[in-house]
């Protein structure tokens, strides 16, 4: 996979979610490379290489295996991992199938739905789908702004799509072709039994304006994980990395300094 890495120290890794890749982290690199080595890495059929993966099949479980992979050709886990929107989810079950290359996990507005029990089979409601649907035909239709601002102010708020900076309008579009393969290959749905299945210490991180499908999954998280605490971005929305930055990053310096604290270096 293509990365980028700055600093020296303990893995903290950094997954991307969607329309994004390693471009998406670059205020972490920036914040955290003093006590880390931050690497961030663009997953299979996300720039800079979609067209040389263009056979390789689409897949949540594929990137969350091919982190573990990566974590053992760089050979230097286990990770501090982090893990937005998609990559939340991505980096859930990578926690969840290959718990030996995790330390510490960090979900910021974690995608995908939940799984309440008593209640039917969760996925997400028809009106979602149709905007998602109608977003991936306009791109493929070659409307790719319209599509984009579709998609990017409803995970996010709306106008967020006409505000955000050039260079994040540069990765969402250079990764737009990725939106349609996204959505024939739905993220599973959170359930209990998962989440128990997560032994390490879980950081859960949404912002104070995220959208609401957003907060819910952290709150039933926080509550179904052995081991998890929950932060707030104040001021922020589903972006809130780079709209608070040192929020942020001081949130997950201080989880993983916690964790370090009270449990014994062979232990974490």
């Amino acid at each position: 996979m293509p990365y980028v890495e700055a600093g020296t120290g303990e893995l903290l890794l950094f997954v991307h979610g969607s329309l994004c890749d390693y471009r998406y982290w670059q205020p972490q690199l920036d914040g955290l490379a003093a006590r880390y080595r931050c690497v961030a890495v663009s997953l299979t059929h996300y720039w800079p290489d979609a067209d040389r993966q263009s056979a390789v099949p689409f897949s949540w479980r594929g990137h969350a295996d091919e982190l573990a992979q990566f974590v053992e050709r760089l050979g230097a886990g286990p990770a501090h991992v982090v893990g937005h929107s998609r990559g939340g989810c991505v980096s859930f079950h990578f926690a969840r199938r290959h718990a030996q290359h995790v330390r510490t996990l960090t979900l910021a507005d974690p995608g995908g739905p939940l799984q309440i029990e008593g209640r039917a089979p969760a996925r997400l409601p028809e009106t979602v789908n149709a905007l998602r649907a109608r977003a991936a035909q306009l791109i493929e239709d070659g409307h790719v702004d319209a599509g984009l601002q579709l998609f990017v102010d409803s995970v996010s708020r709306p106008g967020f799509w006409a505000k955000s900076t050039p260079s994040f309008r540069t990765m969402a579009t250079d990764n737009a072709h990725t939106l349609a393969r996204q959505f024939r290959d739905p993220l599973p749905a959170y359930t209990p039994a998962d989440a128990a299945g997560v032994c390490c210490p879980v950081l859960l991180i949404d912002g104070e304006k995220s959208p609401d499908m957003f907060r819910r999954t952290a709150n039933a998280l926080h509550a179904w994980l052995p081991d998890a605490r929950r932060e707030t971005v104040q001021g922020a929305s589903h972006g809130m990395n780079l709209a608070r930055p040192a929020a942020f990053n001081r949130y997950v310096d201080a989880f993983i300094a916690d964790v370090k604290a009270r449990v014994p270096e062979h232990g974490v």
